[in-house]
C-alpha cells in the first residue's frame, strides 16, 4: 500500500534530484518521490513548469506532499508555486532541511505511515543530526558480544533489552531504514543506545558495527512488542548474516 504522502524533491541539477529519489527509494520503496531537477533544456537550475506539475501529480496522489528544494533560488521556485496552489495550503509544504538527509529521513517516515506534518518534522529534524556521536560504554552501548537480556525498569509500561549486531557490516542504511520503519508501527517510543528509533538518520550516526551490543529502551503501550521486534529483526542479521 502506498505512503499517504508523497516528495518532491526540487534540485538545481536534474541528475542530483534523481540520485537523491533513487537513494531514498531504496530505504522507502512505498513512497511516491518525485524528482523536479534542472531545466527543461537540461541545463543547471530550477523550472516552474517542472515544480508545479510533480507538486500537482504528488496532489492527485497522495494525501499531502511534503517538497524539499537544495539551494535558495529553487526555494524561491518553490514558493511560487505553492503561491499558486494555495488552495492546497495545507497539504503541501516546504521543508527548512537538508536535502538529501532530509528526503531520506522523510521518506523513511511517510513509509511508516506518517501525516505531512510528521514527515516535515521528521525532514526538519535531519538538519541536527550533524554532531559525531562517539560510541562506548560512557553513552549507554553495551559490551561487544553481550548476549540479549530483558532488564526490568520502574516505569510499568518501559522495557529495555541489550541486544548483539549479528550482520558484518552493521546498522548501515539500509538495516537502519527497516528499524526506524518497524519502530514507527508501534505505540512507543524507542530508543537504541539513546537515540531516537524511529530516526534512520541517527540510527545510521551510531556506526554500530557487527558484533557490537546495542541497549534497546522503550516507553509506551506497547513497548515491549516493539523492543521484542526490534530485537528479533536485530539478531535476525537483516537477512545478511
Amino acid at each position: 500500500m502506498r505512503a499517504r504522502v508523497a516528495l518532491v524533491l526540487v534540485s538545481h541539477s536534474e541528475r542530483l534530484a534523481q540520485g537523491t529519489v533513487e537513494l531514498a527509494q531504496q530505504m522507502a520503496p512505498q513512497v511516491l518521490l518525485l524528482a523536479a531537477g534542472g531545466m527543461t533544456d537540461g541545463g543547471l537550475g530550477t523550472s516552474y513548469d517542472r515544480v508545479f506539475d510533480a507538486v500537482s501529480q504528488g496532489l492527485a496522489a497522495a494525501d499531502g506532499v511534503v517538497v524539499l528544494a537544495d539551494l535558495g533560488s529553487a526555494i524561491l521556485t518553490v514558493e511560487s508555486v505553492l503561491e499558486v496552489l494555495s488552495d492546497d495550503a495545507e497539504r503541501v509544504v516546504l521543508a527548512d532541511a537538508p536535502f538529501v538527509e532530509g528526503s531520506v529521513a522523510a521518506a523513511v517516515t511517510a513509509h511508516g505511515g506518517g501525516t505531512v506534518a510528521e514527515v516535515l518534522e521528521s525532514a526538519e529534524h535531519a538538519g541536527s543530526t550533524f554532531a559525531v556521536r562517539n560510541g562506548g560504554l560512557g553513552d549507554g552501548s553495551a559490551p561487544a558480544g553481550e548476549t540479549a537480556r530483558d532488564v526490568v525498569v520502574s516505569d510499568p509500561d518501559a522495557c529495555e533489552r541489550t541486544v548483539v549486531v549479528r550482520n558484518p557490516l552493521g546498522l548501515h542504511a539500509r538495516p537502519a531504514a527497516v528499524l526506524a520503519r518497524l519502530i514507527a508501527g508501534f505505540d512507543a517510543k524507542v530508543t537504541v543506545n539513546g537515540v531516537n528509533g524511529a530516526s534512520v538518520l541517527e540510527l545510521m550516526k551510531l556506526g554500530a558495527t557487527g558484533g557490537q551490543g546495542l541497549v534497546l529502551s522503550a516507553t509506551g503501550p506497547q513497548a515491549r512488542e516493539a523492543v521484542a521486534a526490534v530485537a528479533d529483526a536485530i539478531e535476525g542479521g537483516f537477512g545478511e548474516v
